[in-house]
């Protein structure tokens, strides 16, 4: 994924939606169907999509942080109620 400057304006529907610009469902890889996380970052809003892409990237992150560890100590507990 190339970084660019390029910028469009978009407007919100009534409902509060909006069109991505195909330029950036292009370069993102979003197709019909995609999910997206939406969140709040300052003041701006953050719309990162969920492609296939992002979930290869995501690979290997929790490596070493014991996130496996409490969700097996989590379900151990489960078990035992």
């Amino acid at each position: 994924m190339k970084t660019t400057h390029k910028t469009d304006t978009i407007r919100f529907t009534v409902k509060g939606q909006v069109v991505i610009p195909r330029w950036l469902r292009k370069e993102f890889e979003i197709e019909e169907g995609t999910r997206a996380l939406v969140y709040q970052e300052a003041d701006a809003i953050v719309l990162k999509p969920i492609t296939t892409q992002h979930i290869k990237n995501l690979r290997g992150s929790l490596k070493g942080s014991g996130v496996l560890k409490a969700l097996m100590d989590d379900r151990k507990r489960e078990r035992e109620l």
